[in-house]
Formats: structure tokens, C-alpha cells, sequence
């Protein structure tokens, strides 16, 4: 019997909703099982088993092993929602106490919630080279909005010893994932606290 014509103008709609989820599936499953054994030691295998896929689902999702880290690092990057740090850099144009409020609260979020698979492509990447350049391109992105938002500021912003290489030098000393995890995992803080932290440090660091 043929199916309504309601029902068959949603089996789009349905099919890609399904796959969506199993592409989730997959993240997650690829994102607890690197974190726990690592990521040598993990295999496609072991994805699709804890995904409850097929292995030639893991592949046509993802491609390869290298695949799977790779959607992670763009998941972590959508944790901290780049569209909300753009719109309040764009709101604060005008007053860079703000824009560097938008960058630690970017960072935070990026660190509170994805910090492990930062970790993960950092460590991985110093046996595979395709991992270390996923790890530099993130640090690299980073770097370009510190660049681009420091040397947007007028004449007389930044503090008269310093130029914008060497604010965004400082911002990355101040402002990374092993701060945070030491603050946060061994210190006892709140990330509310490194956050607070991190603006009122930038501000006496950086600002005239």
C-alpha cells in the first residue's frame, strides 16, 4: 500500500535526521573512547562497537580514523559557538574591555567543553602528522581573530611598550588549555573564576 502523501514528503526530511544522529553517534562514541585509551590504541573497530554502527558506517561517515579526530576538532570549535563570539566582538566594536570579554568567554567555552579533544589532537599529533596540523591550525585561527581584533584598536589602546604580535603572544601565554586545566582540575577553581580571572588580567596586561 502506498504511503500518504504527507508521510512521503517527510521521508527526507526523516532520512536525514537519522543520518545526522548516527553522525553523532559516531562523534561520540570516537570522543570517549580517544579520550579514555588514547588514541593509538583506539581503532575504527572499536568506534563502530561502541557507536553500536557498522565499521562501514564509521567509514562512510567519516572517511578514516584521521576523519573522526577531524569532526571533533570542528565539534569543539561549534561547542564554543563561533557565531556568538563574532556578534559580540561586532557589539563591542567600539570598546575592546568587552572584545576581550567575547574572546575569554569564547575561550572558556572552548576549554569547559571540548578542552579534552584540544588535548587529545595535541598529544595524538606528536606521532601523527596529519593530528599536529589540525592541533597548529586551531592555534593558528586563534591567533588571527587576537590579531585581528588588537589591530583594529585605535592608537593609544594597547599599552605604548607593546604591538599587536606581542599582545597576542601574551593573550595565548595567559589564555590556553593547560591554565585552565591546572586552574580548574588541580587548583579547585570554578571555570567562572578563570574566566573572571582572565578578564581583569588581560585588561591590567594589555590595555594603556
Amino acid at each position: 500500500m502506498e504511503a500518504p502523501p504527507g508521510r512521503r514528503r517527510y521521508d527526507s526530511l526523516r532520512r536525514t535526521a537519522q543520518a545526522l544522529e548516527t553522525r553523532a553517534d559516531v562523534a561520540r562514541a570516537a570522543r570517549r573512547l580517544f579520550v579514555e585509551q588514547g588514541w593509538a590504541a583506539t581503532t575504527v573497530r572499536d568506534v563502530a562497537r561502541e557507536a553500536g554502527v557498522s565499521v562501514p558506517t564509521v567509514y562512510a561517515v567519516y572517511g578514516n580514523k584521521a576523519g573522526l579526530t577531524r569532526a571533533l576538532a570542528d565539534a569543539a570549535d561549534l561547542s564554543a559557538d563561533v557565531p556568538l563570539q563574532l556578534a559580540e566582538l561586532e557589539a563591542a566594536e567600539k570598546d575592546p574591555r568587552r572584545q576581550l570579554a567575547a574572546m575569554v568567554g569564547f575561550d572558556r567555552r572552548l576549554y569547559e567543553r571540548a578542552g579534552d579533544v584540544i588535548t587529545l589532537l595535541r598529544e595524538a599529533g606528536r606521532t601523527e602528522p596529519e593530528l599536529a596540523a589540525l592541533y597548529r591550525d586551531g592555534r593558528t585561527r586563534a591567533d588571527e581573530t587576537r590579531v585581528s581584533v588588537f589591530s583594529s584598536w585605535p592608537p593609544g589602546v594597547l599599552r605604548p611598550d607593546l604591538d599587536v604580535p606581542t599582545a597576542t603572544d601574551i593573550y595565548a601565554g595567559m589564555c590556553n588549555i593547560d591554565v585552565y586545566a591546572t586552574l580548574t582540575t588541580e587548583r579547585g577553581w570554578t571555570p567562572d573564576q578563570v574566566e573572571r580571572w582572565w578578564r581583569e588580567a588581560l585588561v591590567r596586561e594589555l590595555l594603556s
